[in-house]
């Protein structure tokens, strides 16, 4: 009777902390409650914002394979886009014990709260592509915006002999690429004999980009390019230019599949790609120096590659 209790009992267990994972997500096993995978192995948890998205699943290659590499165990949860299920995410990986948390953000501000929680139980977190508004980290590892911005500046004082008119189409208001993006290219812009004639929000979205760019090209007829904060923005831009006999440069941010195809087939002039593997891969890398008690930087740019036809 004791063994069936107590068989019983630790099937009620598992049964319980199965129930806490949600659909894209993989437990740590028992052993690593304690802090340690098999015999002792260092866990490290990895927050991502979605897996729907081609860039987060770079990321998350990368990790897996730094892990691999690191000889640490990996444990990945998938918040599917929603801030709450996020955050009973990271708080499950505080009670796990997990060595150190790599978080990608869905929402910069709702995240604050459980990244104090995890400082509170001595557990590091370090940022991923986003960062966090209202708590501190022990890293926070992302491309350099701004740089990129600059980047897509020059492209086009190149492309356009330092003559010219540009529409920009911005991502989401108060976020920190949109923000970014738009200060390294306004800026570079600004010592150019470049004019940007019209900037809206078409906030990161391929249909917005669309609809934006139409509206803007019917009140700005002497343009010779767009740019835009995103990939998905500069496709709704080709997309509103197809037909039109005047050749307007578009140049994205990002170097998604979409935009690097399109690019190669010539719809686009360029993209800012980012390296989310190597994001990912740093993250790990990074971690495991907190692991080992080495100091870490504070913050890691990662470079960013100017993509063009070849």
């Amino acid at each position: 009777m004791r063994k069936l209790s107590f068989f019983a009992a630790a099937a009620a267990t598992l049964l319980a902390a199965c129930s806490q994972q949600g659909p894209g997500e993989s437990a740590p096993s028992a052993s690593s409650s304690a802090g340690g995978g098999a015999a002792g192995t260092p866990v490290i948890g990895l927050a991502l914002s979605t897996q729907n998205n081609p860039f987060f699943v770079e990321l998350k290659d990368g990790a897996q394979k730094a892990a691999k590499d690191a000889g640490v165990q990996l444990v990945v949860v998938d918040a599917q886009d929603d801030p709450a299920r996020q955050i009973s995410s990271v708080e499950d990986l505080i009670q796990k014990r997990v060595s150190v948390i790599l978080l990608n953000p869905t929402d910069s501000s709702a995240l604050a709260g459980a990244v104090q929680s995890a400082q509170r139980a001595n557990i590091p977190v370090i940022t991923l592509d986003r960062g966090v508004d209202g708590a501190e980290v022990a890293s926070h590892i992302a491309s350099d915006n701004i740089a990129g911005g600059k980047m897509a500046a020059d492209f086009l004082a190149r492309q356009l002999n330092g003559k010219g008119n540009v529409i920009e189409l911005q991502g989401v208001a108060g976020t920190s690429a949109a923000r970014e993006r738009g200060k390294g290219f306004d800026d570079a812009i600004a010592v150019t004999g470049l004019k940007i004639v019209a900037q809206q929000p078409a906030n990161f979205d391929r249909a917005q980009g669309l609809s934006v760019s139409e509206n803007l090209l019917q009140g700005n007829t002497d343009v010779q390019a767009i740019f835009a904060q995103n990939d998905e923005m500069a496709l709704g831009a080709v997309q509103a230019l197809a037909g039109k006999d005047k050749k307007i440069l578009v140049v994205g941010f990002d170097g998604t599949p979409d935009g690097k195809a399109a690019v190669q087939n010539g719809t686009m002039a360029a993209t800012v790609a980012q390296q989310p593997e190597e994001i990912g891969k740093l993250g790990v890398e990074t971690a495991k120096k907190l692991i080992d008690k080495q100091p870490v930087d504070k913050t890691i740019a990662v470079p960013l590659k100017l993509l063009t036809k070849e």
